[in-house]
C-alpha cells in the first residue's frame, strides 16, 4: 500500500472518531439540560400559591387603658379583666379634636367594677375595667389610700410606698423618639410590682395592694367623714362586738342595754363597753376638728394659681363601649369613683 493511502486512512479514523466524541459530548449535555430543565420544572411546581395576609391597623393610643394600672384591683383576678378584648375608642376619641380631653393635661388611673352584666344569653360576673381622666395642671395627689372593712385603721401613703406613680404616656407613633423630648400631655398611675415576685410578700403587704384606692384631698368640698357622726364600733371581746353608734342619734345607756338584751354583749361587759364606746367617739370629733383646722390652713397658704386650678379640676369616667365580642355594660356605669374623688362630673 502506497504511504499516502496510509496517512489518509489514519487520518479519516481520527476524523471519525473525533466526530463520535463530540456527538456524546452533546448527548450528554443534552441529558444535562433535560435533567436540570426537569429539576427545575419540579422546584417550581412544588412552590404553594398563598394568599397575601392583611393586618388591621393598631389605632395610635389602642393600649392606652391597658397601660393604666387598675388600682385595688385583687391580684388573682387581673387575668379575668383581660379576658375580653374591650374597647376604649371612647377614652381615644376624647383626646381627638372636639373630645373633651383635646389639648389638656390629663391623669389616668384605673380601677375595676364587678358586676352582673349580660354576655352570651345569660347573666354573668364580669370585673369591668374603667379609666378615670384628672384634668389638672399638676398631679391631683401623690398619695395612696390603702382602706377596707376588714382594716379598722385607715392609712393614707405616698404611692412610692407601693410602687406606684405617675408615668407619662408615648402614644404608638411617637414611641421611636426619646421620652425626655417629648412634651407629654397623658400621664398615667403605673405600678412597678411584679407578679411574679407576689409569692414572696407577707400577707398584709400583700393585701394592702387589694385595698388601695386613689387618693384626692379637694381643700374646698367638706369631706363626708368631717361632717359625719358615726363611729364604728369594733369591741375586742369573743366573738367581737361589731356595730355603728351615731353620737346624734345614739344615747350610750340605751344603746349598750339594747345589746344586752340581743345577747350581742354579756351583762358583765356592760360598763367597759360604754367606756370603750366614748372613747371611740372622743377620737372621732378630735379627728374631725383637726380635719377642718388642715383644711382651712391649706386654703390660706395655697397661691391663686392654685386655688384656681382646684377649682376648675374636672373627673371623666370611662367606660368600655359596647361591642359584638364583649359584655353589654350599658346599664351598670355610674359617676361615684371612690370616697376621695367623689363623682365623676362626666360618665362617658
Amino acid at each position: 500500500m502506497r504511504k499516502g493511502a496510509k496517512r489518509k486512512g489514519a487520518a479519516a479514523a481520527a476524523a471519525k472518531a473525533s466526530s463520535s466524541s463530540q456527538e456524546n459530548h452533546k448527548e450528554e449535555d443534552e441529558q444535562q439540560k433535560t435533567s436540570k430543565a426537569h429539576r427545575a420544572k419540579r422546584v417550581k411546581a412544588s412552590k404553594p400559591e398563598t394568599e397575601p395576609e392583611y393586618f388591621e391597623d393598631q389605632r395610635n393610643m389602642e393600649d392606652l387603658w391597658k397601660e393604666v394600672f387598675p388600682v385595688g384591683t385583687e391580684w388573682d383576678q387581673l387575668d379575668s379583666v383581660y379576658q375580653f378584648k374591650w374597647n376604649f375608642s371612647n377614652l381615644e376619641d376624647a383626646f381627638e379634636e372636639g373630645g373633651v380631653l383635646y389639648g389638656k393635661k390629663v391623669y389616668l388611673f384605673g380601677c375595676t367594677e364587678p358586676q352582673l352584666v349580660p354576655y352570651e344569653n345569660k347573666n354573668k360576673i364580669v370585673c369591668i375595667p374603667v379609666v378615670v381622666a384628672v384634668v389638672s395642671p399638676f398631679p391631683p395627689s401623690d398619695k395612696i389610700g390603702i382602706k377596707s372593712v376588714q382594716r379598722e385603721v385607715e392609712e393614707i401613703v405616698p404611692m412610692k410606698e407601693m410602687k406606684m406613680d405617675w408615668v407619662p404616656y408615648i402614644p404608638l407613633e411617637k414611641r421611636d423618639r426619646q421620652v425626655e423630648r417629648l412634651k407629654s400631655q397623658i400621664f398615667i398611675l403605673s405600678c412597678t410590682q411584679r407578679r411574679s415576685a407576689l409569692r414572696h410578700l407577707k400577707v398584709d403587704r400583700l393585701k394592702k395592694f387589694e385595698y388601695c384606692l386613689p387618693y384626692f384631698y379637694q381643700p374646698f368640698k367638706e369631706d363626708e367623714f368631717e361632717q359625719s357622726t358615726v363611729v364604728q364600733i369594733m369591741f375586742p371581746v369573743e366573738p367581737p362586738v361589731v356595730c355603728e353608734f351615731d353620737w346624734e342619734f345614739d344615747e350610750v345607756d340605751e344603746f349598750t342595754d339594747k345589746l344586752v338584751e340581743e345577747e350581742a354583749l354579756a351583762e358583765d361587759q356592760k360598763d367597759a363597753f360604754k367606756d370603750f364606746v366614748k372613747e371611740k367617739v372622743r377620737e372621732a370629733k378630735k379627728a374631725n376638728r383637726e380635719a377642718k383646722e388642715a383644711r382651712r390652713k391649706a386654703i390660706e397658704e395655697m397661691s391663686e394659681e392654685t386655688k384656681a386650678a382646684f377649682e376648675s379640676m374636672r373627673f371623666y369616667k370611662f367606660y368600655p363601649v359596647k361591642t359584638p365580642d364583649t359584655p353589654d355594660v350599658s346599664n351598670v356605669k355610674a359617676p361615684f369613683i371612690n370616697r376621695y374623688y367623689g363623682k365623676a362630673h362626666e360618665v362617658l
